[in-house]
C-alpha cells in the first residue's frame, strides 16, 4: 500500500514538471512579441508637442483705457453717497507706470487691511521668498532643564492641520518627538520647561487697537511664540487648523499657551515635566536639541493675503525690522517697512504706519503708493509672490462669495479681478489688478475712510466692487471715442 502510495507521489510530481515545463515554453514564445505590443516608453529624440497657453497673458501693448473713458465708467460707483465725502483712487498702466485716472491720489488714506500690501512687499524684499521661522528647543542652565525658544512663526500649529489646508505649518508636534528623543538618547527622563519670547519687544497691541480685536477674533496679542495664531475651540484649547473665520475670543497669553501645549506633548513623548513652564531667558550660546521651520516666506505671504491675517501680518513686519536691525517692535517694524518701500523706489509721502496688518485706524497710505507696490511686484521677482496671494473675483480668500463685504464682483469680471481687501467700521479700500476686455492689465487703488456710518460699510463696499467690475468691464477708449464722435471732435 505504502508502495503504491509513493509511485502515485512520483507520477503526480512527474506530470507537474511536465506541465511546468509546456507552460514555460508556451509563455516564452508568447512573451516576445507581446512586450513588443507593449511599448515600453523611451525618451524621444526630439519633442513631439508643445505646452500651449492656458490662459491668455494680459496685453503690454494695445490700446489703453483713455482718461475720459475712465471718467465715465467709474464715476458713478466713487461717487456713491455711502462711500462719503473722502474717495481717493488711482489707475494706472502697471507696464509703464503711466496714470491713466486719478481722483486724490496722493492724499493720504485709512488703508485698513490693504496695507498688508506694503507689509508683504517689505518682507518679501528684505528677507527672500524662500525665508523660513525656526523655532526651536535649547539646553537651559542645567542639564535636566530646556527652553522653548520662539522664532516669529505666525504660522505654528500644534499638531498638523487637517489634510488639504495650505501650507502645512511646522508642529509643535514633531518638535516634541524630536526633543524627546534627544534627551532620552542623553539619558535625561525628567525636565523642567521654560520659555523664550524675547525676540520682539514692546506692547502686544498696537496703537489704536482696542482690547475688543482680541475678544472677537481679530488678533491676538503679538509674540514671538505662539501656536494656531492664537485661536481657540469652544473648549477654549488651541484650535490646530487654518480658520479665518473663527471669531471666538483668542488666547491673550499665547506664548504661555505654547509652553503648555509643548509641556503636555513632552508628556506624550515620554518625558516628565516638573512644575509649570515659566519664562526663561535662553542663553545666547545654549546647545540646540531640536529645531522645526515654517514654511517659505512665499507662501505665507499668500496665507497673509488670502485670508487678510493679521497675526501673519503682523509678525511679519517684526521680521523686517529684525532684518533691518532695528527693535522689533511696533514702532520699529513701521520704519523698516517704510524703508523697505523707499528702497524699492516706492514713494513713501504721507505714509504713517503704526501697525503691519492695518488694524489701527491711524495709518495712512495714499491709493498711488499701493498701485506703486502693485507695479513693483510686476517686475521684481524678489517680491513677485505678492501678486500670486491676492483674492481672485469670486473664485478666492476675501473676494469669494460670503467671506467679506467684497464678495459682490461678478458678471464678466469674475476671475478677472485680483485685489487686496480693507475694511474697518467706517471704511472700504480695495487695491489689486484688473483685466479689462481689451486684455490690458490694470492696476488701481480705490479707498474711503469717511463712510458716514458703520451701517453702511457693506453699501459702501458694494460701490468700490462696482468700481472694480466696470474697470474690468472696461471698453473705455471705445467709449471716449464714440463720445467724442458724437460731440464732432
Amino acid at each position: 500500500m505504502a508502495r503504491r502510495t509513493r509511485l502515485a507521489a512520483v507520477v503526480t510530481l512527474a506530470m507537474i514538471n511536465v506541465f511546468t515545463l509546456a507552460a514555460g515554453i508556451t509563455v516564452a514564445r508568447m512573451l516576445p512579441p507581446r512586450l513588443a505590443a507593449l511599448k515600453v516608453p523611451t525618451v524621444a529624440a526630439k519633442p513631439v508637442s508643445r505646452a500651449t497657453p492656458v490662459l491668455n497673458p494680459g496685453l503690454s501693448t494695445g490700446s489703453l483705457p483713455t482718461n475720459s473713458g475712465l471718467q465715465s465708467a467709474l464715476a458713478a460707483p466713487l461717487s456713491a453717497a455711502a462711500l462719503g465725502p473722502q474717495v481717493s483712487a488711482v489707475v494706472t498702466d502697471p507696464a509703464t507706470g503711466r496714470v491713466l485716472w486719478s481722483q486724490n491720489p496722493g492724499q493720504p488714506s485709512t488703508p485698513a487691511s490693504t496695507t498688508k500690501l506694503v507689509t508683504a512687499a517689505a518682507a518679501l524684499a528684505a528677507l527672500g521668498p524662500g525665508a523660513r521661522f525656526t523655532t526651536k528647543v535649547v539646553r537651559g542652565a542645567t542639564q535636566s532643564s530646556v527652553i522653548l525658544v520662539g522664532g516669529g512663526d505666525p504660522t505654528l500649529a500644534v499638531h498638523p492641520f487637517p489634510a488639504g489646508q495650505y501650507p502645512r505649518p511646522a508642529t509643535l508636534a514633531g518638535l516634541a518627538e524630536t526633543t524627546a528623543r534627544a534627551l532620552k538618547a542623553q539619558g535625561h527622563r525628567t525636565v523642567s520647561l521654560g520659555y523664550d519670547d524675547d525676540l520682539y519687544t514692546g506692547p502686544g497691541l498696537a496703537p489704536g487697537w482696542p482690547a475688543a480685536y482680541v475678544s472677537t477674533g481679530n488678533v491676538t496679542p503679538i509674540s514671538a511664540l505662539e501656536v494656531d495664531q492664537g485661536r481657540l475651540t469652544a473648549a477654549g484649547e488651541p484650535e490646530d487648523g487654518d480658520n479665518p473665520y473663527n471669531l471666538r475670543a483668542r488666547t491673550t497669553d499665547p506664548a504661555g499657551m505654547a509652553a503648555q501645549s509643548f509641556a503636555a506633548l513632552l508628556e506624550a513623548d515620554g518625558i516628565h515635566v516638573t512644575g509649570t513652564p515659566a519664562e526663561h531667558e535662553a542663553r545666547p550660546n545654549a546647545e540646540t536639541l531640536a529645531s522645526t521651520d515654517s514654511p517659505p516666506l512665499s507662501a505665507i505671504v499668500q496665507q497673509m493675503l488670502q485670508e487678510s491675517n493679521n497675526v501673519i501680518a503682523e509678525n511679519l513686519a517684526r521680521q523686517v525690522a529684525i532684518k533691518n536691525h532695528r527693535p522689533a517692535s511696533y514702532s520699529g517694524a513701521a520704519a523698516a517697512v517704510t524703508k523697505e518701500l523707499s528702497d524699492l523706489g516706492i514713494s513713501t509721502s504721507g505714509l504713517h504706519l503704526v501697525d503691519g496688518s492695518g488694524l489701527s485706524p491711524q495709518d495712512k497710505i495714499a491709493p498711488a503708493t499701493l498701485v506703486t507696490t502693485l507695479q513693483v511686484a510686476t517686475t521684481h521677482s524678489k517680491i513677485r509672490a505678492l501678486l500670486a496671494g491676492l483674492p481672485v473675483a469670486g473664485f478666492s480668500g476675501t473676494l469669494s462669495a460670503g467671506q467679506s463685504v467684497f464678495a459682490g464682483i461678478g458678471g464678466p469680471a469674475l476671475g478677472s479681478v485680483r485685489a487686496k481687501t480693507g475694511n474697518l467700521d467706517t471704511v472700504a479700500t480695495l487695491a489689486g489688478l484688473a483685466t479689462d476686455r481689451a486684455g490690458r492689465t490694470l492696476a488701481f487703488a480705490f479707498m474711503a475712510d469717511k463712510i458716514p456710518a458703520a451701517g453702511m460699510l457693506s453699501t459702501a463696499a458694494k460701490a468700490i466692487d462696482d468700481a472694480a467690475a466696470a474697470l474690468a468691464n472696461c471698453g473705455c477708449r471705445l467709449r471716449a471715442l464714440a463720445a467724442a464722435r458724437t460731440v464732432g471732435l
